[in-house]
């Protein structure tokens, strides 16, 4: 397939009927190089066709933007209380977790009581301010330089204290799940504070609801390698729960 408007109406034909195309497939189907295939995605998206991913192509923007803490508490709010109380479960026997920043890890902030003594370290105000006369709950709340965007601290000040302690589990939020690049928010000093969360836990259990899978934030978090189980609700496509679980992460639906 040798003519460039043959070729693009394949593609854009493909993209259609799966939402996305990887290169290898393309060049395998039109027989060109993928040289080729990359200049071709890149005019396609020029004219604002499709959104250039790593290794393909998609129909669909999969970079997350940064939205504030307030604008998102509206969006799949009853999922996020739904992978809340699923992601409970979870803490087990640990007498400490970590919760990071953002909506969904503010529902799981308020639906939090527990029956015996657990302490929190969070580096979000809203969830250190929802715990703080929570019976039989300690919160050591991170300090730094407060973003407004998320009402949570970064830097130096709270990387000094993880630096120092250890938690069993470790509850975060992200902005985009891909396949190829991992787990990933939109702010670089957030991403940099998560990884040294990752750092001190010895579980890590990711919420995300649907709206967060095959995109990618700007700054990336980790691997699957690093991640134990993903929480998310039921409208998760049943291809990508089962590559992720072949990455070696327990996937859990919230009902």
């Amino acid at each position: 397939m040798k003519n460039i408007t043959d070729r693009h109406e394949f593609i854009l034909r493909k993209l259609k009927e799966n939402g996305k195309v990887n290169i290898i497939e393309l060049t395998d189907l039109m027989k060109v190089s993928g040289v080729t295939i990359r200049k071709d995605l890149k005019l396609l998206e020029d004219k604002n066709l499709l959104f250039r991913t790593r290794g393909g192509g998609s129909i669909n923007n999969p970079y997350a933007a940064e939205r504030t803490i307030n604008e998102k508490e509206f969006i799949n709010s009853e999922e996020k209380q739904k992978i809340a109380k699923a992601a409970l479960a979870l803490i087990g026997m640990s007498d400490s977790i970590c919760i990071g920043s953002g909506t969904t890890m503010f529902e799981l902030a308020r639906c939090l009581h527990p029956a015996k003594h657990v302490t929190v370290i969070t580096p979000a105000l809203k969830v250190g301010l929802e715990l703080s006369n929570r019976p039989n709950v300690e919160v050591l709340q991170l300090g730094g330089l407060i973003r407004a965007n998320s009402s949570s601290v970064a830097g130096a000040y709270a990387e000094r204290i993880l630096a120092e302690i250890s938690c069993g589990v470790l509850f975060l939020g992200v902005d985009g799940i891909d396949l190829d690049f991992g787990f990933s928010i939109t702010n670089l000093a957030e991403a940099t504070l998560n990884q040294k969360m990752i750092e001190t836990a010895q579980t890590t259990v990711i919420l995300a609801d649907s709206s967060k899978f095959d995109r990618r934030g700007m700054g990336k978090i980790c691997g699957f390698e690093q991640v134990h189980y993903v929480v998310t609700d039921d409208k998760v496509a049943d291809n990508i729960v089962k590559q992720i679980e072949e990455r070696g992460v327990k996937v859990i639906i919230a009902a």
